[in-house]
């Protein structure tokens, strides 16, 4: 539901965070707004609420937090799952408590009131109880409280006093007619409101009309972290209203990758360190991007992302098409994913397929043929939509270059965010044998291999990297397949449901008649050892490249 800035979703305490990024949101701007969440008691069991509270009460944002105290969380009493006192746990966070009911409306009145005054006096949050009961079902019929339990509740129901003490009065009788007529006139405008195309929205640049140009591109030859942190740098030079919040982000220390070292000391405002609350500050990242901020969320290991999980894909992704296309989201959320640095099994991941697909949502991989900051710059001056940038912490270390290998050139397609191909100089020799996609970080051992391939075994490798994961068009294979017709994607996550299985479904859909032979190399099934023999053997490197691409020429030969 939305209407003139009303927003409500159906995630327990999900709306919690992004009123907060909200509440940040008119405190950067300066507005005087105030941002207000209602939740029920049954949301007092959630923890991105506490998470919320935490924020909101330490970083001083206007923030208001209305409880609505039912005694029932849709069939359950509050008897059943509720420790200690409500209006205690916003005060342990030092955030100034109201306690109110819905049958003493006129105090209810007075203390809401009191409430908004005192938040756009002080800029602080504060909480405010208000004692009330839900007299009918939650939903169709998940009702099992007994008559008499409700019976007194539905006696003094503020509603029902009135109507017994006015309902024949003419002031009533005119009220009840407005309020008729406010509602007959909502049906008849959300009638004839125009629906949005959604199909068009969760499918656009999916598939590209005509072929692919390609062309070279320079960018200065530097470390991958230099050009994410110059990126980054000209982003809040070239925008006010960009804002990057994580853990551990400021300086000195500037991020466990040293991505934003510096940026904290030129815009102490719009560079904040958070608390270690994934799911509180990427759903603040919604907020500020509804707020018409762009917001970069640094979340500091990309398997932490699973903890962003319900904000990505029950708030980011569905906003637009719950609020009939009046709402963006360009929140961007950048992370480290893969392996080989001895991480272990909660650090080393790379769980990205877990991201893709979701409507009107952009996935991001860096690799290292293509510059990080020209990536940034393009993106903040286009985003238009939640978008997850994949930063493999490999790459951190490596030169990214413009300059190809021997026997390579090195071009881009006229994308946005360009595919890179490492098209092999065959001098009239023939066309290549194998064309080989490779996704983020597994670039450095597929570029390795497709060396090793023309030198030892006289295999002639056509590499692609895309910076775009999703949506992706495997349109821009078509010219390579033809030739080759022979395809190997490397990823360094899990296989099963993974981007090369999206990858080799779109290319048996749109090139069977080719009699493509496909093949895939990813992770091996289980978790990521910290042993560093036992990680090389269960992640890609550039001799199973090598051994795969061999298998998929020679087993399926034309």
């Amino acid at each position: 539901m939305q209407q003139d800035g009303f927003y409500s979703n159906g995630i327990q305490g999900g709306i919690a965070p992004v009123t907060v990024g909200m509440g940040f949101a008119s405190k950067l701007k300066k507005t005087g707004g105030v941002s207000v969440v209602y939740i029920g008691d049954g949301t007092l069991g959630q923890g991105a609420l506490y998470e919320s509270l935490n924020i909101a009460s330490k970083w001083e944002l206007p923030v208001l937090f209305v409880n609505e105290n039912n005694l029932f969380a849709q069939s359950t009493s509050q008897t059943q799952t509720m420790a200690g006192d409500i209006n205690a746990r916003a005060e342990a966070f030092g955030i100034k408590t109201y306690h109110s009911n819905t049958w003493e409306w006129s105090k209810l009145f007075e203390n809401m009131k009191a409430c908004v005054e005192e938040i756009r006096r002080t800029g602080k949050p504060a909480w405010h109880r208000v004692d009330t009961f839900r007299l009918m079902a939650h939903s169709k019929g998940d009702d099992n409280r007994p008559e008499e339990y409700v019976a007194p509740f539905r006696e003094k129901d503020p509603i029902n006093t009135l109507l017994r003490e006015h309902g024949e009065t003419p002031r009533w009788k005119a009220l009840i007619a407005e309020i008729e007529h406010e509602i007959e006139e909502a049906v008849k405008a959300a009638d004839a409101a125009p629906w949005g195309d959604c199909s068009e929205a969760a499918s656009r640049n999916v598939h590209r009309e005509g072929e692919y140009r390609w062309s070279r591109k320079t960018f200065e030859r530097e470390k991958c972290v230099a050009g994410v942190r110059k990126g980054l740098e000209a982003g809040l030079a070239d925008h006010d209203n960009l804002v990057i919040i994580g853990e551990d982000i400021e300086s000195p220390y500037g991020g466990a990758f040293k991505c934003t070292q510096g940026l904290s000391t030129k815009w102490p405002e719009r560079v904040r360190n958070t608390p270690i609350s994934e799911h509180a500050i990427s759903g603040m990242g919604n907020g500020l991007a509804m707020r018409g901020m762009i917001p970069v969320v640094e979340i500091m290991f990309g398997d932490f992302m699973t903890l962003c999980m319900d904000q990505w894909v029950n708030h980011a992704a569905k906003f637009r098409f719950m609020f009939n296309d009046k709402v963006r989201v360009p929140v961007i959320i950048r992370t480290p994913m893969g392996g080989k640095r001895g991480y272990a099994a909660t650090h080393s991941q790379s769980i990205e397929k877990h991201f893709l697909g979701l409507p009107d949502t952009q996935v991001l991989c860096l690799h290292h043929r293509y510059s990080p900051a020209m990536l940034y710059k393009d993106l903040f001056r286009t985003v238009d939509r939640p978008t997850l940038v994949i930063e493999n912490k490999l790459l951190y270390g490596q030169n990214i270059s413009s300059e190809p290998p021997p026997g390579y050139d090195l071009l881009f397609t006229d994308e946005t965010f360009p595919t890179a191909r490492l098209r092999p100089e065959l001098g009239g020799v023939g066309a290549a044998d194998v064309t080989i996609l490779a996704v983020g970080g597994a670039a450095l051992d597929v570029e390795e291999a497709a060396t090793r391939l023309f030198q030892e075994e006289e295999i002639v490798a056509d590499v692609f990297m895309p910076t775009r994961l999703y949506p992706f068009d495997v349109g821009v294979l078509e010219q390579s397949l033809t030739e080759t017709r022979k395809l190997l994607v490397v990823e360094e996550g899990q296989g099963f449901c993974g981007f090369g299985a999206e990858v080799i479904a779109q290319a048996a859909e749109r090139f069977g008649s080719l009699g493509l032979a496909c093949k895939r190399l990813s992770a091996t099934p289980n978790p990521i050892p910290a042993a560093r023999p036992l990680e090389a053997e269960c992640l890609p490197g550039a001799n199973h490249v090598v051994a795969r691409a061999m298998e998929v020429v020679r087993e399926f030969v034309h």
